[in-house]
Protein backbone atom coordinates (compact mmCIF):
# COMPACT_ATOMS: atom_id res chain seq x y z
CA UNK A 1 0.00 0.00 0.00
CA UNK A 2 2.61 2.43 0.72
CA UNK A 3 4.47 1.60 -2.62
CA UNK A 4 1.37 2.44 -4.20
CA UNK A 5 1.07 6.03 -2.53
CA UNK A 6 4.59 7.38 -2.84
CA UNK A 7 4.46 8.00 -6.61
CA UNK A 8 0.78 9.17 -6.39
CA UNK A 9 2.51 11.76 -3.64
CA UNK A 10 5.37 12.43 -5.77
CA UNK A 11 3.07 13.09 -8.99
CA UNK A 12 0.84 15.24 -6.89
CA UNK A 13 4.13 16.85 -5.08
CA UNK A 14 5.10 17.63 -8.43
CA UNK A 15 2.06 18.85 -9.84
CA UNK A 16 1.79 21.42 -7.09
CA UNK A 17 5.38 22.96 -7.64
CA UNK A 18 4.41 23.29 -11.55
CA UNK A 19 0.97 25.47 -10.35
CA UNK A 20 2.96 27.61 -7.74
CA UNK A 21 5.57 28.31 -10.61
CA UNK A 22 3.08 29.55 -13.17
CA UNK A 23 1.31 31.39 -10.36
CA UNK A 24 4.42 33.37 -9.38
CA UNK A 25 5.37 34.30 -12.85
CA UNK A 26 2.49 37.00 -13.64
CA UNK A 27 1.10 35.77 -16.87
CA UNK A 28 1.34 38.45 -19.74
CA UNK A 29 -1.05 41.20 -21.10
CA UNK A 30 -2.11 41.74 -24.62
CA UNK A 31 -2.64 44.38 -26.44
CA UNK A 32 -3.61 44.20 -30.63
CA UNK A 33 -4.36 47.62 -32.37
CA UNK A 34 -5.79 46.81 -35.42
CA UNK A 35 -6.15 49.42 -38.21
CA UNK A 36 -8.81 49.29 -41.11
CA UNK A 37 -7.17 49.46 -44.99
CA UNK A 38 -3.47 50.56 -43.68
CA UNK A 39 -1.31 49.62 -46.82
CA UNK A 40 2.04 48.29 -46.32
CA UNK A 41 3.80 51.23 -46.87
CA UNK A 42 1.39 53.43 -45.70
CA UNK A 43 3.83 53.99 -42.49
CA UNK A 44 7.24 55.73 -42.02
CA UNK A 45 8.94 52.27 -40.85
CA UNK A 46 7.86 50.51 -43.95
CA UNK A 47 8.84 53.30 -46.07
CA UNK A 48 6.33 56.22 -46.56
CA UNK A 49 7.69 59.80 -47.04
CA UNK A 50 4.45 61.64 -46.72
CA UNK A 51 2.80 60.01 -44.52
CA UNK A 52 3.90 61.12 -40.49
CA UNK A 53 3.72 57.77 -38.30
CA UNK A 54 6.59 58.64 -35.28
CA UNK A 55 4.27 56.38 -32.64
CA UNK A 56 4.51 53.14 -34.97
CA UNK A 57 7.72 54.21 -36.08
CA UNK A 58 8.61 53.90 -32.54
CA UNK A 59 6.94 50.98 -31.47
CA UNK A 60 9.02 49.47 -34.26
CA UNK A 61 12.20 50.81 -33.32
CA UNK A 62 11.30 49.23 -29.79
CA UNK A 63 10.58 45.98 -31.13
CA UNK A 64 10.16 43.80 -33.91
CA UNK A 65 9.08 44.46 -37.69
CA UNK A 66 7.73 41.94 -39.66
CA UNK A 67 8.35 42.45 -43.16
CA UNK A 68 6.20 39.59 -44.56
CA UNK A 69 2.78 40.08 -42.56
CA UNK A 70 0.37 38.60 -44.71
CA UNK A 71 -3.42 38.67 -44.13
CA UNK A 72 -6.30 35.75 -44.37
CA UNK A 73 -8.20 38.06 -46.85
CA UNK A 74 -7.84 40.37 -49.14
CA UNK A 75 -10.65 42.37 -47.72
CA UNK A 76 -11.88 43.23 -44.19
CA UNK A 77 -14.31 40.32 -43.10
CA UNK A 78 -12.23 37.30 -44.04
CA UNK A 79 -9.28 38.71 -42.17
CA UNK A 80 -11.21 39.60 -39.02
CA UNK A 81 -12.50 36.01 -38.80
CA UNK A 82 -9.84 34.34 -38.99
CA UNK A 83 -7.85 36.27 -36.58
CA UNK A 84 -10.46 35.32 -34.20
CA UNK A 85 -11.65 32.09 -34.88
CA UNK A 86 -7.79 30.64 -36.00
CA UNK A 87 -8.96 28.57 -39.00
CA UNK A 88 -9.14 29.66 -42.65
CA UNK A 89 -12.01 31.14 -44.76
CA UNK A 90 -12.99 27.64 -45.94
CA UNK A 91 -13.24 26.46 -42.39
CA UNK A 92 -15.75 30.01 -41.38
CA UNK A 93 -17.47 30.42 -44.50
CA UNK A 94 -16.49 33.83 -44.69
CA UNK A 95 -14.55 34.69 -47.69
CA UNK A 96 -15.50 38.18 -48.68
CA UNK A 97 -18.20 41.15 -46.98
CA UNK A 98 -21.77 40.63 -48.11
CA UNK A 99 -23.71 38.36 -49.75
CA UNK A 100 -22.51 37.35 -53.39
CA UNK A 101 -24.87 39.67 -55.39
CA UNK A 102 -23.09 42.34 -54.09
CA UNK A 103 -21.22 42.56 -57.34
CA UNK A 104 -22.55 41.21 -61.19
CA UNK A 105 -21.38 37.68 -61.05
CA UNK A 106 -24.13 36.76 -63.57
CA UNK A 107 -21.63 38.58 -66.67
CA UNK A 108 -19.06 36.41 -65.19
CA UNK A 109 -18.38 32.38 -66.19
CA UNK A 110 -18.90 31.72 -62.58
CA UNK A 111 -20.95 31.32 -59.70
CA UNK A 112 -19.56 32.29 -56.20
CA UNK A 113 -19.35 30.36 -53.22
CA UNK A 114 -21.98 31.61 -50.69
CA UNK A 115 -20.38 34.38 -48.02
CA UNK A 116 -21.34 33.64 -44.39
CA UNK A 117 -21.21 37.09 -42.92
CA UNK A 118 -21.43 35.93 -38.98
CA UNK A 119 -18.98 34.35 -37.63
CA UNK A 120 -20.51 30.79 -37.11
CA UNK A 121 -21.33 30.49 -33.37
CA UNK A 122 -20.15 26.73 -33.26
CA UNK A 123 -16.39 28.94 -33.55
CA UNK A 124 -14.67 29.26 -30.24
CA UNK A 125 -13.29 32.51 -30.75
CA UNK A 126 -9.73 33.45 -29.13
CA UNK A 127 -11.28 35.74 -26.50
CA UNK A 128 -13.40 32.89 -25.48
CA UNK A 129 -10.59 30.99 -24.83
CA UNK A 130 -8.47 33.65 -22.95
CA UNK A 131 -11.61 34.41 -20.80
CA UNK A 132 -11.56 31.03 -19.63
CA UNK A 133 -8.50 31.25 -18.79
CA UNK A 134 -8.66 34.12 -16.09
CA UNK A 135 -8.22 36.70 -18.87
CA UNK A 136 -10.41 40.26 -18.82
CA UNK A 137 -10.89 40.81 -22.05
CA UNK A 138 -12.36 44.24 -24.01
CA UNK A 139 -12.99 45.32 -27.34
CA UNK A 140 -13.44 48.61 -28.62
CA UNK A 141 -14.16 49.29 -32.39
CA UNK A 142 -15.03 47.64 -35.76
CA UNK A 143 -16.35 44.08 -35.10
CA UNK A 144 -18.12 43.20 -38.74
CA UNK A 145 -18.75 39.35 -37.79
CA UNK A 146 -22.00 39.59 -37.03
CA UNK A 147 -24.40 42.50 -35.48
CA UNK A 148 -27.35 40.65 -34.12
CA UNK A 149 -27.53 40.05 -30.41
CA UNK A 150 -26.14 36.48 -30.90
CA UNK A 151 -23.27 37.35 -32.54
CA UNK A 152 -21.42 40.70 -30.65
CA UNK A 153 -18.72 40.78 -29.41
CA UNK A 154 -19.77 40.87 -25.96
CA UNK A 155 -21.29 37.15 -26.70
CA UNK A 156 -18.45 35.75 -28.12
CA UNK A 157 -16.19 35.95 -25.62
CA UNK A 158 -15.59 39.87 -24.73
CA UNK A 159 -16.43 40.86 -20.93
CA UNK A 160 -16.74 44.18 -22.30
CA UNK A 161 -17.40 45.45 -26.04
CA UNK A 162 -18.30 48.59 -27.77
CA UNK A 163 -18.37 48.10 -31.58
CA UNK A 164 -18.66 51.64 -34.02
CA UNK A 165 -17.92 51.85 -37.93
CA UNK A 166 -19.38 53.31 -40.58
CA UNK A 167 -18.63 56.84 -39.80
CA UNK A 168 -15.91 58.77 -38.36
CA UNK A 169 -18.03 61.91 -36.97
CA UNK A 170 -21.49 60.90 -35.72
CA UNK A 171 -20.71 58.10 -35.58
CA UNK A 172 -23.19 55.24 -33.12
CA UNK A 173 -22.01 52.84 -31.05
CA UNK A 174 -23.46 49.07 -29.94
CA UNK A 175 -24.65 49.12 -27.22
CA UNK A 176 -25.55 53.38 -27.53
CA UNK A 177 -22.55 55.16 -25.61
CA UNK A 178 -22.34 59.06 -24.97
CA UNK A 179 -19.69 61.11 -26.83
CA UNK A 180 -19.29 65.03 -27.00
CA UNK A 181 -20.52 66.43 -30.17
CA UNK A 182 -17.72 66.46 -32.56
CA UNK A 183 -16.00 63.48 -31.48
CA UNK A 184 -13.60 61.61 -34.08
CA UNK A 185 -14.06 57.87 -33.91
CA UNK A 186 -10.49 56.67 -33.21
CA UNK A 187 -10.32 59.22 -30.31
CA UNK A 188 -13.49 57.85 -28.81
CA UNK A 189 -12.19 54.44 -29.11
CA UNK A 190 -9.09 55.05 -27.55
CA UNK A 191 -10.62 56.54 -24.29
CA UNK A 192 -12.24 53.44 -24.23
CA UNK A 193 -9.25 51.55 -24.43
CA UNK A 194 -7.09 53.37 -22.31
CA UNK A 195 -9.94 53.58 -19.58
CA UNK A 196 -9.93 49.82 -20.15
CA UNK A 197 -6.18 48.95 -19.43
CA UNK A 198 -6.49 51.42 -16.22
CA UNK A 199 -8.90 48.97 -15.05
CA UNK A 200 -7.55 46.26 -15.51
CA UNK A 201 -3.62 46.76 -14.58
CA UNK A 202 -4.06 44.62 -11.67
CA UNK A 203 -5.20 41.04 -13.79
CA UNK A 204 -3.86 39.56 -16.88
CA UNK A 205 -5.94 41.36 -19.82
CA UNK A 206 -6.90 41.09 -23.51
CA UNK A 207 -7.28 44.80 -25.33
CA UNK A 208 -8.81 44.20 -28.77
CA UNK A 209 -8.47 47.87 -30.73
CA UNK A 210 -9.74 47.15 -34.06
CA UNK A 211 -9.99 50.93 -35.57
CA UNK A 212 -12.45 51.97 -38.38
CA UNK A 213 -9.45 54.29 -39.44
CA UNK A 214 -8.58 54.50 -42.25
CA UNK A 215 -11.44 52.89 -43.99
CA UNK A 216 -13.57 55.25 -46.00
CA UNK A 217 -15.27 57.63 -45.72
CA UNK A 218 -12.10 59.64 -45.73
CA UNK A 219 -13.03 61.95 -43.08
CA UNK A 220 -10.67 63.56 -40.67
CA UNK A 221 -9.78 66.10 -38.27
CA UNK A 222 -9.80 69.78 -39.12
CA UNK A 223 -6.60 70.72 -38.05
CA UNK A 224 -4.77 67.32 -38.97
CA UNK A 225 -5.95 67.87 -42.66
CA UNK A 226 -4.35 71.63 -42.53
CA UNK A 227 -1.13 70.03 -41.37
CA UNK A 228 -0.95 67.98 -44.60
CA UNK A 229 -2.88 70.23 -46.98
CA UNK A 230 0.80 72.15 -47.92
CA UNK A 231 3.23 69.39 -47.78
CA UNK A 232 3.94 67.97 -51.13
CA UNK A 233 3.31 64.36 -52.10
CA UNK A 234 5.39 61.51 -52.27
CA UNK A 235 4.63 59.36 -54.87
CA UNK A 236 1.27 58.36 -54.68
CA UNK A 237 1.12 59.22 -50.97
CA UNK A 238 -0.09 62.75 -51.45
CA UNK A 239 -3.97 62.72 -49.87
CA UNK A 240 -4.07 65.37 -46.85
CA UNK A 241 -7.61 63.74 -45.84
CA UNK A 242 -6.32 60.26 -45.63
CA UNK A 243 -2.53 61.46 -44.21
CA UNK A 244 -5.10 63.06 -41.04
CA UNK A 245 -6.56 60.06 -40.87
CA UNK A 246 -3.27 57.82 -40.29
CA UNK A 247 -2.33 60.31 -38.16
CA UNK A 248 -5.03 60.02 -36.05
CA UNK A 249 -4.28 56.35 -35.93
CA UNK A 250 -1.00 57.04 -35.10
CA UNK A 251 -1.73 59.16 -32.00
CA UNK A 252 -3.98 56.10 -30.71
CA UNK A 253 -0.64 53.68 -31.09
CA UNK A 254 1.22 56.78 -28.94
CA UNK A 255 -1.86 57.02 -25.98
CA UNK A 256 -1.81 53.13 -25.59
CA UNK A 257 1.63 52.63 -25.44
CA UNK A 258 1.96 55.68 -23.29
CA UNK A 259 -0.33 54.45 -20.46
CA UNK A 260 1.42 51.19 -20.74
CA UNK A 261 4.70 52.84 -20.34
CA UNK A 262 3.09 55.03 -17.04
CA UNK A 263 1.77 52.09 -15.06
CA UNK A 264 4.74 50.08 -15.95
CA UNK A 265 2.97 47.50 -17.19
CA UNK A 266 5.37 47.49 -20.80
CA UNK A 267 7.38 44.14 -19.51
CA UNK A 268 4.77 42.28 -19.24
CA UNK A 269 2.79 43.30 -21.88
CA UNK A 270 2.63 42.56 -25.87
CA UNK A 271 1.35 45.29 -28.21
CA UNK A 272 0.80 44.07 -31.57
CA UNK A 273 0.28 46.74 -34.16
CA UNK A 274 -1.68 45.50 -38.17
CA UNK A 275 -3.65 46.21 -40.78
CA UNK A 276 -6.82 43.79 -41.90
CA UNK A 277 -5.58 43.77 -46.01
CA UNK A 278 -3.75 46.37 -47.63
CA UNK A 279 -4.00 49.79 -49.09
CA UNK A 280 -7.07 51.35 -51.39
CA UNK A 281 -4.30 51.72 -54.01
CA UNK A 282 -2.20 50.58 -56.65
CA UNK A 283 -5.27 50.21 -59.31
CA UNK A 284 -5.07 52.21 -61.94
CA UNK A 285 -1.22 50.25 -62.98
CA UNK A 286 -3.36 47.19 -63.37
CA UNK A 287 -5.72 48.72 -65.80
CA UNK A 288 -8.74 48.49 -62.60
CA UNK A 289 -10.99 51.72 -61.91
CA UNK A 290 -10.43 51.46 -58.27
CA UNK A 291 -10.63 55.24 -56.84
CA UNK A 292 -7.09 54.88 -55.16
CA UNK A 293 -6.18 57.20 -52.05
CA UNK A 294 -2.93 55.69 -51.70
CA UNK A 295 -0.01 53.60 -53.69
CA UNK A 296 1.59 50.08 -52.28
CA UNK A 297 4.26 50.46 -54.46
CA UNK A 298 6.67 48.38 -54.76
CA UNK A 299 3.89 45.73 -54.03
CA UNK A 300 1.58 45.03 -57.03
CA UNK A 301 -2.40 45.90 -56.55
CA UNK A 302 -4.12 46.97 -53.47
CA UNK A 303 -7.23 45.91 -51.48
CA UNK A 304 -9.11 42.79 -52.73
CA UNK A 305 -6.60 41.12 -54.85
CA UNK A 306 -4.46 38.51 -53.53
CA UNK A 307 -1.23 39.54 -55.16
CA UNK A 308 1.05 41.51 -52.68
CA UNK A 309 -0.41 45.14 -52.61
CA UNK A 310 -3.64 43.56 -51.38
CA UNK A 311 -2.89 40.84 -48.47
CA UNK A 312 0.75 42.03 -47.34
CA UNK A 313 0.02 44.57 -44.22
CA UNK A 314 2.32 46.36 -41.35
CA UNK A 315 2.96 43.84 -38.59
CA UNK A 316 4.86 45.62 -35.77
CA UNK A 317 5.54 43.72 -32.10
CA UNK A 318 7.03 44.92 -28.98
CA UNK A 319 7.81 43.55 -25.44
CA UNK A 320 9.93 45.37 -23.46
CA UNK A 321 12.27 43.10 -22.46
CA UNK A 322 11.22 39.94 -24.54
CA UNK A 323 11.58 40.96 -27.56
CA UNK A 324 14.80 42.94 -29.17
CA UNK A 325 13.85 45.93 -29.99
CA UNK A 326 15.12 47.66 -33.39
CA UNK A 327 14.72 43.93 -34.93
CA UNK A 328 13.35 43.50 -38.90
CA UNK A 329 12.27 39.72 -39.36
CA UNK A 330 11.54 38.18 -42.78
CA UNK A 331 9.35 35.21 -41.75
CA UNK A 332 5.75 35.05 -43.64
CA UNK A 333 3.24 35.34 -40.82
CA UNK A 334 -0.87 35.38 -41.46
CA UNK A 335 -4.22 36.40 -39.23
CA UNK A 336 -4.44 32.56 -38.97
CA UNK A 337 -1.17 32.16 -36.26
CA UNK A 338 -1.89 35.10 -33.91
CA UNK A 339 -4.38 32.39 -31.86
CA UNK A 340 -1.81 30.00 -31.67
CA UNK A 341 0.66 32.74 -30.70
CA UNK A 342 -1.95 34.02 -27.70
CA UNK A 343 -2.49 30.31 -26.58
CA UNK A 344 1.24 29.87 -26.18
CA UNK A 345 2.41 33.64 -24.93
CA UNK A 346 -0.76 33.24 -22.29
CA UNK A 347 0.06 29.55 -21.19
CA UNK A 348 -3.55 29.07 -22.17
CA UNK A 349 -4.72 25.65 -23.26
CA UNK A 350 -5.84 24.66 -27.00
CA UNK A 351 -9.39 24.16 -27.24
CA UNK A 352 -10.04 20.18 -27.28
CA UNK A 353 -11.08 18.78 -30.76
CA UNK A 354 -10.96 22.96 -32.34
CA UNK A 355 -8.78 22.62 -35.13
CA UNK A 356 -6.39 25.68 -35.55
CA UNK A 357 -4.79 26.26 -38.95
CA UNK A 358 -2.31 28.18 -38.22
CA UNK A 359 1.32 28.15 -36.20
CA UNK A 360 2.67 30.12 -32.98
CA UNK A 361 5.07 32.52 -33.66
CA UNK A 362 6.13 32.56 -29.92
CA UNK A 363 9.28 31.80 -30.01
CA UNK A 364 10.49 33.31 -33.00
CA UNK A 365 9.42 36.96 -31.45
CA UNK A 366 11.88 36.22 -28.16
CA UNK A 367 14.31 34.51 -29.98
CA UNK A 368 15.67 37.40 -31.75
CA UNK A 369 14.24 35.61 -35.11
CA UNK A 370 16.72 32.22 -34.16
CA UNK A 371 13.57 30.13 -34.10
CA UNK A 372 12.68 29.08 -37.30
CA UNK A 373 8.74 28.67 -38.03
CA UNK A 374 8.18 24.49 -38.92
CA UNK A 375 5.49 25.22 -41.74
CA UNK A 376 5.01 24.69 -45.09
CA UNK A 377 3.28 27.34 -47.12
CA UNK A 378 0.95 29.50 -46.92
CA UNK A 379 -2.93 29.73 -48.52
CA UNK A 380 -5.45 31.97 -49.77
CA UNK A 381 -9.05 30.79 -51.36
CA UNK A 382 -11.06 33.23 -52.88
CA UNK A 383 -14.49 31.39 -54.57
CA UNK A 384 -15.92 34.85 -55.60
CA UNK A 385 -15.74 38.63 -57.20
CA UNK A 386 -14.65 41.96 -56.29
CA UNK A 387 -16.13 44.65 -58.64
CA UNK A 388 -14.49 47.99 -59.93
CA UNK A 389 -15.71 50.81 -61.53
CA UNK A 390 -15.77 50.50 -65.71
CA UNK A 391 -16.75 46.99 -65.65
CA UNK A 392 -13.41 46.04 -64.74
CA UNK A 393 -12.56 43.61 -61.41
CA UNK A 394 -10.14 43.98 -58.56
CA UNK A 395 -10.71 40.35 -58.39
CA UNK A 396 -12.09 37.03 -59.85
CA UNK A 397 -12.12 33.88 -58.18
CA UNK A 398 -8.90 32.79 -57.44
CA UNK A 399 -6.38 30.76 -55.04
CA UNK A 400 -2.68 31.48 -53.54
CA UNK A 401 -0.01 29.34 -52.02
CA UNK A 402 3.33 31.07 -50.71
CA UNK A 403 6.03 28.38 -50.01
CA UNK A 404 9.57 29.99 -49.29
CA UNK A 405 10.25 32.63 -51.81
CA UNK A 406 7.59 31.46 -54.44
CA UNK A 407 4.25 32.34 -54.55
CA UNK A 408 1.65 30.99 -57.16
CA UNK A 409 -1.85 32.61 -57.94
CA UNK A 410 -4.47 30.04 -59.31
CA UNK A 411 -7.45 31.65 -61.04
CA UNK A 412 -10.75 29.64 -61.66
CA UNK A 413 -12.20 31.12 -64.44
CA UNK A 414 -9.73 29.66 -66.54
CA UNK A 415 -7.23 27.90 -64.31
CA UNK A 416 -4.56 29.71 -65.99
CA UNK A 417 -1.50 29.92 -63.17
CA UNK A 418 0.85 32.62 -62.54
CA UNK A 419 4.58 31.71 -60.55
CA UNK A 420 6.64 34.91 -58.95
CA UNK A 421 9.87 34.82 -56.48
CA UNK A 422 9.12 37.58 -54.25
CA UNK A 423 12.75 37.12 -53.14
CA UNK A 424 13.84 38.19 -56.36
CA UNK A 425 10.53 40.80 -57.77
CA UNK A 426 8.67 41.56 -54.67
CA UNK A 427 6.11 43.81 -57.42
CA UNK A 428 5.49 40.42 -58.97
CA UNK A 429 6.25 41.62 -62.48
CA UNK A 430 7.84 38.79 -63.91
CA UNK A 431 5.62 35.72 -64.13
CA UNK A 432 7.66 32.78 -64.30
CA UNK A 433 5.28 30.17 -64.92
CA UNK A 434 6.20 29.24 -68.66
CA UNK A 435 9.79 29.29 -67.42
CA UNK A 436 9.27 27.40 -64.13
CA UNK A 437 7.13 25.03 -65.22
CA UNK A 438 8.52 21.94 -62.42
CA UNK A 439 7.98 24.64 -59.70
CA UNK A 440 4.64 25.89 -60.85
CA UNK A 441 3.03 22.30 -61.15
CA UNK A 442 4.47 21.40 -57.53
CA UNK A 443 2.50 24.48 -56.17
CA UNK A 444 -0.21 24.11 -57.55
CA UNK A 445 -0.09 20.19 -56.45
CA UNK A 446 -0.28 21.68 -52.95
CA UNK A 447 -2.76 24.33 -53.14
CA UNK A 448 -5.26 21.56 -54.76
CA UNK A 449 -4.26 19.33 -51.67
CA UNK A 450 -4.48 22.20 -49.17
CA UNK A 451 -8.46 23.07 -50.43
CA UNK A 452 -9.34 19.21 -50.20
CA UNK A 453 -7.61 19.00 -46.96
CA UNK A 454 -9.78 21.92 -45.10
CA UNK A 455 -13.00 21.54 -47.43
CA UNK A 456 -12.80 24.76 -49.92
CA UNK A 457 -16.04 24.73 -51.44
CA UNK A 458 -15.92 25.94 -55.26
CA UNK A 459 -17.23 28.27 -57.83
CA UNK A 460 -19.26 26.56 -60.39
CA UNK A 461 -20.13 27.35 -64.16
CA UNK A 462 -22.72 29.11 -65.14
CA UNK A 463 -24.17 30.63 -68.47
CA UNK A 464 -23.72 34.37 -69.05
CA UNK A 465 -26.91 36.58 -68.49
CA UNK A 466 -27.83 38.92 -71.30
CA UNK A 467 -27.41 42.50 -69.55
CA UNK A 468 -30.89 44.35 -69.22
CA UNK A 469 -31.54 47.94 -68.62
CA UNK A 470 -32.27 46.89 -64.90
CA UNK A 471 -29.31 44.96 -65.22
CA UNK A 472 -27.07 48.19 -65.75
CA UNK A 473 -28.57 50.14 -63.21
CA UNK A 474 -27.60 47.71 -61.12
CA UNK A 475 -24.09 47.42 -61.88
CA UNK A 476 -24.20 51.09 -61.96
CA UNK A 477 -25.43 51.04 -58.27
CA UNK A 478 -22.68 48.11 -57.63
CA UNK A 479 -19.76 49.76 -59.13
CA UNK A 480 -20.37 53.11 -55.97
CA UNK A 481 -20.15 50.28 -53.55
CA UNK A 482 -17.16 48.85 -54.99
CA UNK A 483 -14.74 50.38 -52.23
CA UNK A 484 -17.03 49.23 -49.67
CA UNK A 485 -15.03 46.32 -48.27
Amino acid sequence: MLRTLIPCCVALMLGCCATMALSAEKRPNVVFILADDLGWTDVGCNGSRYYETPQIDRLAASGVRFTCGYTCGPNCQPTRAALLSGQYGPRTGIYTVGGIDRFDWQSRPLRPVDNEQKLPLSKITLPQSLKQSGYGTGMFGKWHLGNDPAHHPSKRGFDEAIESAGAHFNFKTDPPTESPAGTYLADFLTDKAVDFIRRHQDKPFLLYLPHFGVHAPHQAKPELIQKFKDKAGVGGHKDPAYAAMIASVDESVGRIVGVLDELKLSENTLVIFASDNGGVGGYEREGIRGGSVTDNTPLKGGKGMLYEGGIRVPYIFRWTGKIAPGAVNDTPINSVDLYPTLLEITGTDKPAGYPLDGVSYATLLTSNGKSPLQREALYWHFPGYLGAGGNTWRTTPVGAIRSGDWKLLEFFEDHHVELYNLKEDVGERHDLAQSQPDKAAELRKKLANWRQAVGAKMPTPQEPAKTTASGKQKKKKRAQQNQDD
